[in-house]
């Protein structure tokens, strides 16, 4: 994977030249002309009519908030003119929601086709603003023809694990804006919290609002406070958020949750579960058992609910949720069961389906559609329903073969909660690993539709999930600049990509979001390192994966444990052999002319701590082979003198998976040697159905056709996040050594996942 210090130091002069275009997403076609529009004190917005006017007013926010440039808006020229003029032509022959945008050395103009193109154009003069002095600024002459690839173009934010202010939800907005996002999910009710005021049922938010302490820490750890936490948007402060976001080309859409993910609103109104028992609001993260009863006077309730929602949002669309239904509670009771006889449903499934149909004739008889995530698609699909298919693409595709629309946020590419960098040094996160490469490589529409089909597919979202995130700074930090990625994904021509250009145009926007004081994070500039064997199996080659002619990582390389005395220092200019315990520290010098301006603290160094074994660097194969998405550095990874650092968590970028398979490697040492303990890394971590391996076994052969154990154990489950697990046994003289982990079996009831077959994680196997 190629990092962003490629891209930046290759063409150096390009990236900060005085007549770059640089906008963000990436225009459908851009003519860089000489010259420079440059605003003056009489320079204002000529709106020719009603919905430019609108657009014009919401972006003057922006050109205050950016750059302090006060333009007004207004109807008709005036004087001598020195304006940016706007309006809106439907007969343009441009696809909905473009532009077209002229600036030359007297004038602005921006031409919509509708659907908020104007104010499009608009972020774009935004993003091109230069203010090379005090007193002037200005914006490279140019024609830029641009439109939108999908029609959905979205951003989710959760407000139920933590809440967040007014305030901070427009600046929220302001970002999705200024990259030309058209959709807000607001997240807005769960377990841990009622966010939105219903005045018929006021009980929601004076005691589904608050929790009486929260989960700190990771899940793992089990730890609470016992601080009343909690906030809820009135009907007031919806209204003027929804206002705020339309004047932006934002729809909102809100996420009502159902059948499950309700216990906040159980706690407040009991009844209408299905057991008799008083609840209160979730504090810790997860699943939880308690679900709506689907009895008529729930159904009551809940269509009274989405009446005050639908009153207070004029989106197209409700999003029900309906993900991750705990059944048990239906199961297990006597009204469920015969509902289910009574209808001739098949099972539980067929009751959430049963549920979700009820709600989606009730939406669509009040002139709205509904959004589920994609387990509304088990035991049947609703006629009407639009999918979000997060748990991979399987879920957007069954509902575009079936003729229903899909937005597609898959996990592996669009949960903005998975760490963006090395654990190590970011902020808790729930887990797993999407830098921003990834997130702007990725394509939402899936292989093998059909054209036909791909039409079903709207566009795709982020999500922000906020169990770990508990500030707006910590919200902004996640979110960008992986909001400037997905932005391309949605908005650009896929013909027009290209992740190198991209990463130029995104150092210009880090200034002006230093504009703002925005917390975003600099993990894109973490250099990236693979392991490969030496030459004949010997050692191990470290390299920077950068090209050595367009620019310098300072190394520092020391015998471990770490010495000064002998420490090496030199610029990296190739794969670096290394065949003894060190430490290797690698620190990317931006030398840029511009970089203080963009950065006033260091950027992070890289460091790497080998630690040799008898296996390390030796040839290893795997009988089966690891799961595509947890692959790391394939098996070498397993005898590559690297642990796993599980400090904040753990990166799927160091770690072998095994999707509810057994481990058995086979490691050559070359020669014959005396070994008498082998030991290996497992991960435990049951959020993730991640367990330890059961039992661990070491054979050994001279001819490696011919084995014989030396050792077995059976492994108890692991307490930490990493654990080792070793076998010692009397000094045998061998070649060839197999490794042998069982996976841990059915995972236990009580535990996320229950009866389904764990992850087996490995990460380093070492041979004394």
């Amino acid at each position: 994977m190629r990092k962003i210090l490629i891209a930046i130091l290759c063409i150096p002069h390009l990236l900060f030249s005085q007549n770059t275009i640089s906008i963000i997403p990436q225009p459908a076609s851009v003519n860089a002309l000489s010259g420079y529009y440059t605003f003056s004190p009489t320079s204002y917005f000529e709106a020719h009519d009603f919905n430019a006017y609108t657009d014009a007013f919401a972006a003057q926010d922006l050109f205050i908030s950016y750059f302090n440039l006060p333009i007004k808006t207004t109807s008709k020229q005036i004087g001598n003119f020195s304006g940016i003029v706007l309006q809106y032509d439907s007969t343009l022959q441009i696809p909905d929601g473009g532009y077209i945008l002229k600036v030359s050395q007297n004038t602005i103009s921006i031409t919509g086709k509708n659907s908020g193109g104007v104010f499009y154009g608009l972020m774009s003069v935004l993003q091109m603003v230069e203010n090379p002095s005090n007193k002037i600024y200005r914006v490279p002459c140019c024609e830029i023809i641009d439109y939108p690839r999908f029609e959905y173009r979205g951003m989710h934010l959760d407000c139920s694990r933590h809440f967040f202010s007014v305030d901070f939800i427009k600046k929220y907005i302001d970002y999705l804006a200024l990259y030309k996002m058209n959709t807000f999910h607001w997240h807005l009710t769960d377990d841990q919290g009622w966010r939105i005021e219903i005045k018929q049922y006021p009980k929601l938010t004076e005691v589904g609002a608050w929790r009486d302490g929260s989960m700190v820490g990771h899940y793992r750890d089990q730890t609470y406070d016992d601080v009343k936490y909690g906030g809820f948007y009135s009907q007031a402060d919806i209204k003027l958020i929804v206002k705020y976001a339309a004047a932006r080309n934002i729809t909102i859409i809100p996420e009502i949750e159902m059948p499950g993910h309700c216990q906040a609103a159980l706690a407040a109104y009991p009844e209408y579960g299905c057991i008799d028992t008083t609840l209160t609001v979730a504090e810790g993260w997860g699943e939880f058992p308690d679900i709506f009863c689907p009895k008529e006077e729930t159904f009551t309730f809940i269509e009274n609910i989405l009446t005050e929602v639908m009153a207070l949002f004029p989106s197209q669309y409700i999003h029900i949720g309906g993900d991750e239904v705990n059944k048990t509670r239906w199961k297990n009771s006597a009204f469920c069961q015969k509902l289910i006889a009574d209808n001739k449903l098949v099972n539980e499934a067929g009751l959430q389906s049963y549920f979700i149909r009820r709600i989606e004739k009730f939406v669509n008889d009040n002139g709205r559609q509904i959004i589920g995530w994609d387990e509304i698609l088990e035991g049947g699909l609703a006629p009407n329903a639009t999918i979000m298919s997060w748990r991979g693409e399987d879920g957007g595709i069954a509902a575009a073969q079936q003729n229903h629309y899909a937005i597609m946020t898959p996990g592996k590419y669009c949960y903005f909660d998975y760490y963006q960098g090395n654990p190590a040094t970011e902020p808790i996160a729930i887990g797993g690993y999407i830098p921003i490469e990834a997130v702007y490589n990725y394509e939402p529409i899936p292989a093998g539709l059909t054209p036909e089909q791909q039409k079903y597919i709207l566009g795709a979202q982020g999500n922000l999930w906020t169990e770990y995130i508990t500030s707006p700074e910590q919200v902004e930090y996640m979110l960008l600049p992986r909001l400037l990625a997905l932005s391309e994904v949605v908005w650009s021509q896929k013909e027009n990509k290209n992740y190198d250009d991209f990463v130029i145009r995104l150092l210009k926007n880090f200034e002006l979001l230093n504009r703002t004081n925005s917390n975003y994070s600099r993990a894109i500039f973490e250099i990236e390192l693979k392991t490969f064997p030496g030459e004949n199996n010997k050692g191990i080659l470290l390299a920077a994966l950068i090209n050595k002619n367009i620019g310098n990582i300072q190394v520092t390389k020391r015998v471990c444990p770490i010495d000064s005395s002998d420490a090496v220092n030199f610029i990296y200019e190739s794969p670096i052999l290394i065949q003894q315990n060190a430490c290797a520290q690698f620190q990317f010098n931006m030398n840029l002319a511009q970089s203080n301006s963009i950065f006033t603290t260091p950027l992070p160094a890289t460091e790497f701590n080998v630690n040799f074994s008898k296996s390390t660097g030796k040839k290893i194969d795997i009988e089966i082979p690891p799961s595509k998405k947890y692959s790391a550095d394939g098996p070498f990874t397993l005898v590559n003198g690297i642990k796993a650092n599980t400090t904040n968590g753990w990166s799927g970028k160091d770690w072998l998976g095994f999707n509810g398979k057994d481990l058995q490697a086979t490691i050559d040492l070359g020669v014959k040697d005396s070994i008498s303990q082998v030991s290996a890394g497992f991960l435990m971590d049951r959020l993730s159905w991640i367990y330890t391996p059961s039992a661990f076994e070491v054979l050994i052969s001279d001819d490696g056709k011919k084995f014989k154990s030396v050792g077995k154990l059976n492994v108890a489950t692991g307490k930490t996040l990493r654990n080792e697990t070793v076998l010692s046994f009397k000094k045998v003289k061998t070649r060839y050594v197999r490794i042998v982990a069982l996976n841990y079996g059915k995972i236990p009831e009580g535990n996320p996942g229950a009866g389904s077959m764990p992850w087996l994680f490995v990460d380093e196997i070492t041979i004394e």
